[in-house]
């Protein structure tokens, strides 16, 4: 199958055309930036000189020439874009009869409320968000390969439900709001330059309190209130999360164990039961790492993730095989370099 991807340069694109340019099954068809992109013509080498003799591909603005090479050409649109855009791009690729991954927030929420809320614009197509596909791969993979879009699940929203969806699915939480404590590298924060992420800036600080749109994803795909703090760390890549929830009075041990044995057969998910998950466990890997311990009816859940991989383009990646009926692990499993 032929992919195009849309905001080739950034982190997760750049990050996605190279594991689609090494997948067995997969060719990349167009790498695409915005008509006013300065990295337009360049080659994605060039960008990303680790790529050098994968990706030497010309990084071509979105023109109408350009839409109509991607109509004659590709067969999955890989939208890496920012989330207004992906939400006007994404009904014009479903038009030509493309199946749409969708890595922004575009298509994750449930209703323009929740829009309006959170990401602070009026969704444009709200019909739209009931056919989407929530691309959290191991929670709905059967509508992940039957959808023509896919909103691939958030960074931080990847790892937290994938640390509580067991919880929740066994019945062992409490009506207590969960707390999640989450901290990110900084190419979460894309590639666009701030001060905010430039190098000697960056420390250890949360943002986002109470009203980042990770949160009410992660209670939407969850079914159960929490309080989400993310941070920015002063290191590249990869997301902890350690989450405090109550359980139900006189759940054991075995019990927990019991009810994350529903991942045990997933192969991008590694149980680490008591042991402790690190950033530098999933670094430049497409797994989810999870711990947990337990003290009484309090537990302590720990995730770990790469958020360009999991949380971002090997996600994408993931919900791509699904889609035709391939392996999870297809182009995932030793596709990094350390």
């Amino acid at each position: 199958m032929n992919v195009a991807i849309i905001g080739a340069s950034g982190y997760s694109g750049a990050e996605l055309a190279s594991l689609v340019a090494k997948h067995p099954n997969l060719k990349l068809s167009g790498s695409y930036v915005s008509e006013g992109s300065l990295d337009k013509h360049k080659l994605l080498s060039d960008l990303y000189p680790e790529h050098l003799g994968l990706l030497d591909t010309p990084l071509l603005p979105l023109t109408k020439s350009a839409f109509d090479d991607i109509n004659a050409n590709a067969d999955y649109v890989c939208l890496c874009t920012d989330h207004k855009v992906s939400v006007d791009l994404a009904p014009q690729f479903l038009a030509m009869g493309k199946k749409v991954f969708d890595l922004s927030g575009g298509y994750r929420l449930a209703s323009n409320d929740d829009y309006v809320t959170y990401y602070g614009f009026e969704h444009k197509h709200p019909e739209l968000l009931n056919e989407s596909a929530y691309g959290l791969a191991e929670w709905n993979s059967n509508d992940i390969a039957n959808a023509n879009l896919v909103a691939v699940a958030g960074c931080y929203p990847t790892a937290a439900l994938n640390a509580l969806k067991p919880l929740q699915q066994a019945g062992l939480l409490s009506d207590d709001k969960i707390i999640i404590n989450a901290v990110s590298g900084v190419t979460g924060a894309g590639r666009k330059a701030s001060v905010g992420t430039h190098f000697c800036e960056v420390s250890l600080a949360p943002y986002g309190l109470f009203n980042h749109r990770h949160g009410p994803e992660i209670e939407q795909h969850l079914g159960h209130q929490v309080l989400f703090t993310p941070h920015l760390g002063n290191f590249a890549r990869g997301i902890l999360e350690t989450i405090y929830v109550q359980l139900k009075p006189n759940v054991t041990s075995e019990q927990v164990a019991k009810a994350y044995s529903v991942l045990e057969n997933e192969p991008l998910i590694r149980l680490l039961g008591s042991k402790i998950p690190s950033i530098k466990g999933v670094a430049k890997q497409p797994y989810v790492d999870i711990g947990w311990q337990q003290q009484g009816s309090q537990l302590i859940v720990m995730a770990a993730i790469d958020n360009l991989l999991k949380g971002a383009a090997g996600q994408a990646l993931q919900c791509i095989n699904l889609s035709m009926n391939l392996d999870h692990t297809t182009g995932l499993k030793g596709a990094f370099n350390g």
